[in-house]
């Protein structure tokens, strides 16, 4: 099981590609040292950074449409 599980993400975000883009983005941070922005149990870098976007620490812009 998931934790948080990916149905948390699915009304706070537009779009999934967004989502997995912030989360690897915060995960490669994380483990090249970036601290954790929230408490948690978990030692896992994607895992934390799920969690840091679900708790709002980790903000992320929605891609647009392309049209300059």
């Amino acid at each position: 099981m998931l934790h948080p599980p990916l149905e948390a993400f699915f009304n706070s975000t537009g779009s999934r590609y967004a989502l997995v883009v912030a989360t690897a983005k915060r995960a490669r941070q994380l483990v090249n040292g970036a601290r954790p922005l929230v408490e948690t149990k978990s030692d896992k870098p994607v895992t934390i950074a799920m969690e840091e976007i679900l708790a709002g620490r980790v903000s992320f812009e929605e891609p647009g449409s392309g049209a300059s």
